[in-house]
Order: structure tokens, then C-alpha cells, then sequence
């Protein structure tokens, strides 16, 4: 593992995220929720934005693009098919492909759902997955443009990475995710122990990200669909993941 990562609070409840390459000196900001906290991080760390990497378009992770780009003349990296609602786009790529900056190499996940261009950057070699929003710790992204199946099968593809991966997710929802999670999932041990965990975090102050792939497995609730006990729950047993997972969606959009 080579890569470093930063992370740090952008708006009221934004992730930024620094991933550095200490091998060439290349850095990319994984979105750009506002440009201040992010060229001030960079700053802090004495690293230089070479990269941005984005997972979707919506404003609360583009808008400061121009900004930055203007600041450090940042390379802009966005999925080809969503390329034309992004700002300064320079590079195109697609789900199946690469994203590279520096020695590291990021694979291209294609997780519609959130929106329908939204990707996911893994980075196998060093277990990092930069999941935008499609999957939060305890949670996963609201539908704006997707179907519950096509974001089901999403979750699918990054609930089998490896277990190691740190998740870097795009919001700090985990708090009002896990009171919904315990709800869905209310005899899961390892739920109620992340649950209290998360609570007595955010009573410090300090941030419930990033998770890991394994975590969620264990505790999120959006990832277990296919969980007979979450299906009986719903009053769901026997019916297909995908309708379970679209029950637990609507459910968590009127909690």
C-alpha cells in the first residue's frame, strides 16, 4: 500500500477526500464539494491537487471544481456518459476502465442508483473505494435517478470487494442511518454495537469515516437485501432482494 489519504469536512455534512501518491507527488481531490476547505487541506498537507476524480454531478460535489482547477490546474476526471453535466471535464472514462494519477490506479465501478452516471473509484492495490454516494456507512444513496434493482445490483459489485477496503463515503449520515438501520435489522448485534459507537463519535465531535466493506457487510442493512432475517422483518420472506431493498429505500426516504 502506497497510497495516503486525507479527509475532512466540506459544507455541513460533505466529505472532501486527498488521495496522494507519496511515489510521484501526484495528488487527487475526490470531488469538490467547495473549494476552500479543499485547497486548504491540500495546503495543510503540503500536497499539490493534480487530479480530480468525480463520482457524480449533483452541486454539492462539483461546485468548486472551477475553483480548484483554476488554483492548482487539476486534470478533471469524470465518467464519459455523465461528462456533459460536469464542469471542465478532461478526461472521459467508463465504467470498466481505469483512472490513474501518479504509480496508483483507480478501477472505474459503475453504481447507478444516486444518479444514473454515478461511479465508484476502487483502488485495489491499496483497499480504498471512494464511493461518492451510493453507499454510506449503514446506508446507501437516495433514488434521484436510478431503480432500486439497478442500485441493488450496485451494492452487489462493492459488498464483494475485499473486506479490508476503507470506504471513503461522500456525506457524515451515519448517525441518522443507524437509526433507521436498527429498525430494519433490530437483532443484529454488531448494528446496535455501531450504532452506539457512532453515537458517542458524533457526541465528540469526531467523524464515523471512514468504514470498511467488511463493516457494512456485517452491520448495514442496505447491503443485506438478500438477508432472510431483514426480509421476515419486512414482512418480505421469500420475496427477491430487489424488492426488499426497494422496500428498505422507501422506507428509509418517509423515516
Amino acid at each position: 500500500m502506497t497510497a495516503q489519504t486525507h479527509q475532512f469536512m466540506c459544507l455541513s455534512d460533505n466529505f472532501g477526500l486527498l488521495i496522494h501518491d507519496p511515489v510521484t507527488g501526484k495528488t487527487a481531490a475526490v470531488d469538490v464539494p467547495e473549494a476552500a476547505p479543499v485547497l486548504a487541506a491540500a495546503k495543510e498537507k503540503g500536497w499539490t491537487i493534480s487530479h480530480i476524480l468525480v463520482t457524480h454531478h449533483h452541486a454539492d460535489h462539483v461546485q468548486g471544481i472551477a475553483e480548484v482547477k483554476q488554483a492548482t490546474g487539476a486534470r478533471v476526471v469524470a465518467n464519459g456518459a455523465d461528462a456533459h453535466r460536469i464542469p471542465l471535464v478532461d478526461e472521459k472514462v467508463a465504467p470498466g476502465g481505469k483512472a490513474t494519477f501518479g504509480s496508483l490506479a483507480a478501477d472505474i465501478i459503475d453504481t447507478p442508483g444516486h444518479t444514473v452516471g454515478h461511479i465508484n473509484y476502487h483502488f485495489p492495490t491499496d483497499r480504498i473505494l471512494a464511493s461518492g454516494d451510493t453507499l454510506f456507512s449503514l446506508g446507501c444513496g437516495r433514488l434521484f435517478e436510478g431503480t432500486p434493482g439497478g442500485m441493488w445490483e450496485a451494492l452487489k459489485v462493492l459488498r464483494a470487494l475485499p473486506d479490508d477496503t476503507r470506504v471513503f463515503c461522500g456525506h457524515e449520515y451515519t448517525a441518522s442511518n443507524a437509526k433507521f438501520a436498527v429498525t430494519a435489522d433490530p437483532d443484529n448485534a454488531a448494528l446496535k454495537a455501531r450504532a452506539e459507537e457512532v453515537a458517542k463519535l458524533r457526541e465528540a465531535g469526531l467523524p464515523t469515516l471512514p468504514t470498511t466493506i467488511g463493516r457494512e457487510k456485517a452491520t448495514n442493512p442496505f447491503l443485506r437485501a438478500d438477508d432472510a432475517a431483514i426480509a421476515a422483518t419486512l414482512g418480505m420472506a421469500g420475496r427477491p432482494a430487489a424488492e426488499v431493498f426497494a422496500e428498505l429505500r422507501e422506507r428509509k426516504n418517509k423515516a
